[in-house]
């Protein structure tokens, strides 16, 4: 079985996206195309509670939010980079951050700015972690008070880490 890519039909009625629906049915069958039937199905976006996933977001009652899968890898890509045990500079930990924030910014710079700036808070709680092992300050998450207040953001952004909140606010502002 062939599948078409994905792709979303926006409508202002649902008896206008029934005959969308409709109109690409046919169109899929003339050109031997089918489609799936589990991500095919209607959706009010503003109503339904759940919303619907499209390549990596979530569209949810007017907001554009990362899909769950999505922010969970790109933690799992931070993680990796910010081992306590990697034995580099905080330096060379920012210097491989970067083009990997830079990066999902630029895939996600369209999601809602409370999402961007949980990811900014969740790197810079590990480079804090990170920063307490090299102080030999034991174990930690980087989250009390003392930790953010001896590495304040501002320290991170001297060093040149790549802050997606401050990019999304530049690229909102040339709009």
């Amino acid at each position: 079985m062939r599948y078409a890519d994905d792709f979303i039909i926006l409508a202002a009625s649902e008896a206008e996206a029934d005959a969308a629906l409709t109109e690409v049915k046919q169109w899929m069958a003339r050109h031997q195309l089918e489609l799936h039937p589990d991500k095919t199905r209607l959706v009010n976006e503003q109503n339904d509670p759940h919303g619907f996933d499209f390549l990596g977001y979530t569209f949810k009652k007017g907001l554009h939010l990362i899909r769950k899968k999505s922010r969970k890898a790109m933690r799992d890509k931070i993680r990796a980079q910010t081992l306590r045990s990697q034995g580099v500079s905080i330096d060379t930990v920012i210097h491989r951050l970067n083009p990997i924030l830079r990066g999902w910014f630029n895939y996600f710079k369209h999601a809602h700015k409370s999402e961007l700036q949980a990811m900014d808070g969740f790197v810079r709680r590990r480079l804090r972690s990170i920063l307490r092992k090299y102080q030999k300050k034991g174990s930690g998450t980087g989250r009390n008070v003392r930790d953010h207040q001896q590495w304040p953001n501002a320290y991170f952004a001297n060093l040149g880490l790549f802050t997606l909140t401050e990019a999304h606010e530049q690229a909102s502002q040339s709009r």
